[in-house]
């Protein structure tokens, strides 16, 4: 059975996504990483769904839902680095800003929805989305007043969701009235 996580895209991530044009194009990879600059995705295997997070306005919003493929180095990803200052994955500059140059950078390649920020969480979900760690104990959002996410830091990291959440956002992802 595969499981779901949520990652969150910070401001300085989605600004870069917005500047390169990537709106409307399906992310090929996605990155983890060894230091908490940079999310490391551990427990994510093949076959689970991410769910790109990005908070603007004190609004949730689904920026691409991700289902993870591996994370290889495969010929895509180009020539491995031979010294400190060359880049980490040539083969994926287009989509550098997800994390290409982080600390200990390892490439996920994902097959995912296009790049969108238009797909937001309503209040009343975001207060009743659900996260669980590896003992199985379950946490909410914390910071939700009036539907509204007042700090993010509870999202700020790489969390497993509920089976419940998870089937929550997906229905928000492919709901209708968001596919244009």
């Amino acid at each position: 059975m595969s499981d779901a996580f949520t990652v969150l895209w910070t401001h300085d991530t989605c600004r870069a996504l917005r500047k390169a044009g990537r709106v409307g194009e399906r992310p090929p990879v996605a990155f983890s990483g060894a230091h908490s600059s940079l999310p490391a995705w551990t427990g994510a295997r093949a076959g689970d769904e991410v769910y790109a997070l990005h908070v603007n306005q004190r609004e949730v919003f689904v920026v691409s839902q991700m289902r993870v493929i591996d994370a290889e180095r495969r010929d895509c990803c180009g020539t491995a680095p031979a010294a400190w200052d060359d880049p980490a994955y040539p083969g994926h500059d287009d989509w550098s800003m997800l994390g290409a140059g982080g600390c200990g950078a390892q490439a996920v390649h994902v097959d995912a929805t296009p790049v969108r920020f238009d797909v937001p969480i309503s209040g009343e979900l975001l207060a009743r989305l659900t996260w669980r760690n590896r003992r199985g104990q379950t946490r909410g959002l914390k910071y939700v007043v009036d539907g509204r996410l007042e700090r993010s830091i509870s999202l700020q990291g790489f969390y497993r969701l509920t089976p419940e959440a998870a089937g929550e956002l997906a229905e928000v992802v492919s709901s209708p009235a968001r596919r244009r």
